[in-house]
Parts: structure tokens; C-alpha cells; sequence
């Protein structure tokens, strides 16, 4: 049975169980959410007690088509989180040949095998043209690698004039810069994006795919009626209309991601990659590090794929840097 901590980020139960000596409060540096959430304000009552009314889902997936440079709100699919999404999407479509480009985020697997199709894990790009179903997480988890537009579209075009297409799952690129929306419509590709990441607000469940009209029409109705609750659809208005919030929060991830390279190879780390949210560092004895700053109350991301591999989000207060650093000398 796979090691839960090696599995996703965030499983601050299962720590706790494993280092119960640690100091309390934990810092979690486990995953790549926004450690510094929206500020979400006070909410009317009513977005918990009433169903969510259509007209104003239709104003969140107007306002997320506006952020994500999509022309068309009809080409937006609000849903309670983009993992969903990503299981939604192989029901959706005839079973077939299936390829994710690895190593890369778990959960994009799983689903394309109990939808019946057939999975394989693939190294380079051009390995997906072989697939009808391709998955590209870009910027990648957890490496941070990215694939530009010219390479991308080309591929999405090839898989959806044999009736496939082109899975590229943005949850990283909100603050990394323009993705591919502006690019819809176009046969052959399916985007996502995570609100939780960039906000910090994980726990609100919301997320959107971006699609030619005719899948994002496929998509809604797989998702049915009511998929996103009143609160979230309230405050995913409110922040993704938030300019100024978002251009603040890609100066300071940008600014808190070269100080934890700083700390990190201060103690001996290489930079393997990452992006803003979340660094990715190499050294032969990171399993022993892990456990070392477990038992010191922080939590970070390790990899059963790798050992010598270790991913931190951002810490997100001088507090929580001063603690990462007394644990690394």
C-alpha cells in the first residue's frame, strides 16, 4: 500500500499519526496551494440557504471566461474542483488509447482506466500522438516544466482530427502568465484550471474546464444540476474579477519562491524546478530530510517515484520562514 504522504500533498492527519512528537501547530509546506488565501469578506446568508441560481453560475463563468482570455463564456464549465473534472472527462468519450505525460500529478490516471480505456505513461510530448486521449499537466507537477502554445496546438489538432483530443491541465498557470484559452475554439482541446491553487481557498471545491462549445455543452450536462454550491460561485465571482489581487499575488509567490530556493540551497538542496506556488528540490538524502523536518512540525511533499526528491509549497509568513530555516541548520 502506497505511503499517503508520498501520495498527494496535504494529508496533515496522516502526519500526525506518524510523528506524533512533533510540535504543534504543523506547517504544512506539503502542497502548491496560495498560502496566503483571498480574502474572502463576509457572505450574504443566502448563498447557503438557497440553490444556486443559474443566471448567477452563468455570471461566474462569464467572469472566469474574462480572467482565462476565453472569447466565449459558453466555452467555461464551472464544477466543484477540476479532480471532478478530470474523472468526468474519460466517461464523456468513447474508450480508446489514453496517454499521460509523466512523471506528472496522480489523479490523471486512475480515471481513464475504470472509463475502460487503455493507459500508458509517456516521457516526451511527441509520445502522445500515438494516443487518441493525451494529458499534459503544464506548468507540471511536480517539476514545473512547461510547454509553449506552438508545441501544444499542433498536438491538440492531430488528436482531435481523429476524434480525441488534448488534455492540458493549467492548474499551475494562473500566476505563471497566459495559457492556452485564448486559443478556443479549437478541435482537439480541453483545458483546466484550478480556482483553490491560486486563492488559497482549496477547500471551496471549484474549478473550470475550457472547451470548444459543443464539449463544454458535453461537460455541463455530465456535471448536472447544482454542481457548484452557492458560496463558492459567490466568492469565484468576486476573485477572479480581482485584478490588482491576482497581480499582487504573482509578485509575491514570485518573490517568496526565491527566498525558499535561498533557504533550500543554503542546506545543501539543488533547484530541480517548480514554479511560484511550489519548489522542487534534489539531495540523495531527502527521505531523511523529510523525516527530519516532520518531526519538527513541517511537513513536505516527498515522492515514491524518486527519492531523492523533496517539493515544498511556500511558507506563507516571516514566522513560518524563520521555523523552516532553524529546521534546516
Amino acid at each position: 500500500m502506497a505511503d499517503p504522504l508520498s501520495v498527494h500533498g496535504g494529508r496533515r492527519a496522516a502526519a500526525m499519526a506518524r510523528f506524533p512528537e512533533a510540535p504543534r501547530p504543523w506547517l504544512d509546506l506539503s502542497t502548491g496551494i496560495n498560502p496566503r488565501p483571498y480574502p474572502v469578506g463576509p457572505l450574504d446568508p443566502a448563498v447557503f440557504a438557497d440553490l444556486p441560481d443559474p443566471e448567477d453560475l452563468a455570471a461566474l463563468e462569464a467572469t472566469a471566461a474574462r480572467a482565462y482570455g476565453v472569447a466565449d463564456p459558453a466555452m467555461v464549465v464551472a464544477a466543484p474542483g477540476t479532480q471532478g473534472l478530470i474523472d468526468l472527462l474519460p466517461l464523456l468519450v468513447a474508450p480508446g488509447k489514453a496517454a499521460v505525460l509523466g512523471p506528472t500529478y496522480g489523479g490523471h490516471g486512475p480515471g481513464w482506466l475504470r472509463a475502460g480505456h487503455q493507459l500508458r505513461s509517456v516521457h516526451h510530448l511527441g509520445d502522445l500522438a500515438g494516443a487518441d486521449y493525451g494529458v499534459v499537466v503544464n506548468p507540471n507537477n511536480p517539476d514545473g516544466r512547461v510547454f509553449a502554445a506552438a508545441d501544444l496546438l499542433p498536438l491538440a489538432a492531430r488528436l482531435g482530427a481523429r476524434g480525441g483530443f488534448l488534455l492540458v491541465d493549467e492548474a499551475f498557470a494562473d500566476l505563471e502568465g497566459p495559457g492556452l484559452g485564448a486559443h478556443l475554439p479549437r478541435p482537439g482541446l480541453v483545458l483546466l484550471r484550478s480556482f483553490g491553487k491560486t486563492y488559497g481557498l482549496a477547500g471551496l471545491r471549484l474549478g473550470f474546464a475550457l472547451a470548444a462549445p459543443d464539449m463544454a455543452a458535453a461537460i455541463r450536462a455530465g456535471l448536472g444540476d447544482w454542481a457548484v454550491s452557492g458560496p463558492a460561485i459567490a466568492v469565484g465571482r468576486k476573485a477572479l474579477a480581482d485584478e490588482d489581487w491576482r497581480r499582487a499575488a504573482a509578485d509575491w509567490t514570485a518573490s517568496a519562491a526565491a527566498r525558499l530556493d535561498g533557504l533550500m540551497t543554503g542546506a545543501g538542496f539543488a533547484v530541480e524546478g517548480g514554479c511560484r506556488l511550489f519548489r522542487l528540490y534534489a539531495r540523495k538524502d531527502a527521505t531523511a530530510w523529510f523525516e527530519r523536518l516532520a518531526r519538527a512540525g513541517i511537513l513536505t511533499r516527498p515522492f515514491a517515484w524518486r527519492s531523492d526528491l523533496l517539493r515544498l509549497g511556500l511558507p506563507a509568513s516571516e514566522a513560518d520562514f524563520q521555523r523552516l530555516a532553524a529546521a534546516l541548520s
